[in-house]
C-alpha cells in the first residue's frame, strides 16, 4: 500500500520555499505522492477554514514537479465545475507529460457557496455539472493525437450517495475524507450496493485521512483515522489496507491556518510514522 500526503497549499506561513520544504521532505522520507487542495476565490466562506494567499493546485504542482524527481503529484481535492472542462483535460494532459505520468486527478463537486457566486458557477447544478465535465474531460483525454494524456487516474471525493454513484460510474477511487472507521464501514458496505445495483465493479479505494499523533490513546467511537499514538495509526493504516486500500494519504493540517508558520511540526509526524512504518515492515 502506497501513503501519500496533503500538503497546504494556503495559509499566511504558505510561501515557496515553504511548498519546496513540503515537498523534499515528502520525498526523502519516501513517500509516494503528494496533493494539494484547490479554490480560486478565496471568499469570506473559504476563508474561514482555508485563508489567502491560496496558491492554484496546478500552477503549484507543476512547479513541484520540477523540484521532484519520484513522487506522485495529485489534487485532494480539484473543485471540478469552477473550471471548462476541456481547460482541465489540456491543464491535466500537460502535466501529465511535464511530471513523467506522475499526476493523480482527485476531484470533489464543491461547497463554499459564495465562491460559486463569484465565478457564476450556479451552486444547485454543482453534482449534475461535475458529472458532465468528468465525461467531457475522458473524452477529450482518449484524443490520442492532442491531448496525449495516457491513463491519469481520477479519485471521486465525497462521501454521499451520489458521490459513491459517481465514484462507481466515473473514477478509477473513491476518495473520502478525514472519516471514523465506523463511518467509514457503513460507507463501504453503502459503496457495494450500490456498485452492485449498477452492474459495475466497485471503484479501488484511496482515501485521505487526518494525521494527528498524540502521547497517550485515543479512544471513542469519534476518533478519526489517523488521530492516536503511533501504534493507533499504524494499526488504522493496517485496517484501511486490508478493506483494499491501494493508496491513503495522510492529512497532517489540523485546522488551525497558524500551523502553516510552523510546519516543522507536522514533518515530525510525518518522520514519525515513516519511521515507523518501516520498523513493522522490516524488524
Amino acid at each position: 500500500m502506497k501513503l501519500g500526503v496533503n500538503v497546504p497549499n494556503f495559509g499566511p506561513g504558505t510561501r515557496p520555499d515553504v511548498l519546496r520544504g513540503w515537498a523534499e521532505t515528502a520525498e526523502d522520507l519516501g513517500f509516494d505522492l503528494l496533493m494539494v487542495s484547490d479554490h480560486v476565490v478565496v471568499t469570506p466562506d473559504v476563508a474561514g477554514q482555508y485563508p489567502a494567499p491560496f496558491y492554484e493546485p496546478f500552477t503549484t504542482l507543476s512547479w513541484l514537479a520540477g523540484i521532484t524527481t519520484r513522487i506522485g503529484l495529485g489534487t485532494t481535492v480539484l473543485i471540478v465545475p469552477y473550471r471548462h472542462p476541456l481547460l482541465t483535460a489540456r491543464i491535466a494532459a500537460n502535466l501529465q507529460q511535464l511530471s513523467g505520468g506522475r499526476l493523480t486527478l482527485g476531484v470533489g463537486v464543491g461547497w463554499a457557496r459564495q465562491e460559486f457566486e463569484a465565478l457564476g458557477v450556479p451552486y444547485e447544478r454543482r453534482g449534475a455539472l461535475t458529472d458532465e465535465h468528468l465525461r467531457a474531460i475522458r473524452r477529450a483525454w482518449r484524443d490520442e493525437e492532442d491531448y496525449r494524456a495516457g491513463h491519469i487516474p481520477i479519485w471521486i471525493g465525497g462521501g454521499s450517495d451520489a458521490a459513491l454513484r459517481r465514484a462507481v460510474l466515473l473514477g478509477d477511487a473513491w476518495h473520502p475524507l478525514r472519516f471514523t472507521l465506523p463511518w467509514l464501514d457503513e460507507r463501504m458496505d453503502r459503496l457495494a450496493a450500490i456498485a452492485a445495483g449498477l452492474g459495475r465493479p466497485a471503484p479501488a479505494f484511496a482515501p485521505r485521512i487526518l494525521l494527528r499523533l498524540t502521547d497517550t490513546p485515543v479512544k471513542g467511537a469519534e476518533r478519526r483515522a489517523g488521530e492516536g499514538t503511533v501504534g493507533q495509526v499504524l494499526d488504522d493504516l493496517e485496517r484501511l489496507r486490508l478493506l483494499g486500500a491501494e493508496t491513503v494519504l495522510l492529512d497532517p493540517f489540523g485546522g488551525d491556518p497558524d500551523e502553516t508558520n510552523h510546519p516543522e511540526a507536522a514533518w515530525r509526524m510525518l518522520a514519525t510514522v515513516a519511521a515507523a512504518r518501516t520498523r513493522t515492515e522490516h524488524p
